[in-house]
């Protein structure tokens, strides 16, 4: 009986499956509402739950949080920065933040990966003059843009994952730079995180003082994440992401192309 092998699949197929496993898996969550136990209030309802968790099993509980950490940010999910404000709340900021960056950046080189293997390919054949000019900024300066792009807090972190999939950038500059990038963040998330269970109390007062005088059907428990985040701390962001940028501008200072 001859032997029967299977039949590999086109290269055109294969290149394009990890892109279409992860929309269908982002397009998933977004269906069953996930994004939705990704907010402050969901996380002040299970606070003690959750304590009681880490308590008992710590080393689970951190693996637990960077595997989720990994797929909110590789599928998209909004709510990477409430991880980094629960991380911090729970095991503290010393631990928090190397295992948040260790978590972002498997995300984010995950998006960048198939992005880079499937739309990156594509876009390669039929780039336009401004996809050729981003790819060639990309690859001449990746890791000052990368880095800026990081550090200032307007860009969406998704966003910039996907645009540098569709350039030339080496995965060693998009990784280097990413963590470097979001360390400053990570820290401050962190910092807020670890400060949250007071917040929590004064709000969890707050509303039990309105049910004890209005009724629980005119009170409710909300918490929301810019109340925690000041002015101040998105313009140090924006000043670090200047300062990435300083190598970039002196290189066209002296007049060398960029």
């Amino acid at each position: 009986m001859p032997d029967v092998h299977p039949v590999p699949a086109p290269p055109v197929l294969r290149r394009w499956l990890p892109m279409l496993a992860l929309l269908m898996l982002a397009a998933a969550g977004y269906a069953l509402g996930l994004h939705r136990y990704l907010s402050l209030t969901a996380l002040a309802e299970h606070r003690d739950q959750l304590h009681h968790w880490v308590a008992d099993r710590p080393v689970l509980a951190l693996v637990v949080f960077m595997v989720i950490y990994v797929a909110v940010v590789a599928l998209s999910l909004p709510g990477a920065s409430i991880m980094s404000i629960a991380g911090g709340m729970l095991f503290g900021w010393g631990l928090s933040v190397p295992a948040t960056v260790i978590a972002a950046v498997c995300g984010a080189s995950i998006v960048f990966a198939i992005v880079k293997t499937s739309l990156g390919a594509a876009m390669a054949t039929r780039a336009g003059p401004f996809m050729q000019r981003l790819a060639r900024g990309f690859a001449e300066n990746g890791f000052s843009l990368l880095l800026f792009l990081r550090l200032t807090p307007v860009f969406p972190f998704w966003a910039v994952n996907a645009v540098a999939g569709l350039s030339r950038m080496p995965f060693r500059t998009f990784v280097s730079a990413t963590a470097l990038g979001i360390i400053p963040g990570s820290i401050a998330f962190a910092l807020i995180g670890a400060g949250l269970d007071r917040t929590i109390d004064s709000e969890l007062a707050a509303y039990h003082a309105c049910v004890a005088a209005s009724g629980a059907q005119s009170c409710s428990l909300s918490l929301d994440a810019s109340a925690l985040i000041s002015p101040e701390l998105l313009w140090g962001f924006t000043g670090l992401g200047l300062v990435a940028l300083l190598p970039l501008l002196l290189r066209r200072w002296k007049g060398k192309p960029a």
